[in-house]
């Protein structure tokens, strides 16, 4: 998986600076990413500050962790099912 170049923290400053006027186009060129880049971001960061964007990490990390649990047990679940719907 590729690695994130910009933490939450600084894609919100980003996203601060054009709220303040700068043009996409400029901060596009200015930060070395594509404008549909900072769109995507004002989509999805937009209005938030530092410290709900460290919350929404948090959440989504703690969805996945959940997620893989599930999955495991419902793994496991189906390796008894089948093992005990056998007959010896």
């Amino acid at each position: 998986m590729k690695k994130k170049r910009f933490t939450e923290e600084q894609i919100i400053g980003i996203l601060r600076e054009q709220e303040a006027g700068a043009k996409v186009a400029d901060l596009a060129r200015k930060y070395a990413v594509s404008e549909a880049t900072l769109y995507n971001w004002k989509a999805k960061f937009g209005g938030m500050d530092a410290s709900e964007a460290k919350r929404l990490k948090a959440l989504g990390d703690e969805n996945a962790k959940l997620k893989r649990l599930l999955a495991d047990q419902m793994l496991e679940a189906a390796a008894l099912r089948e093992l005990l719907g056998k007959k010896w």
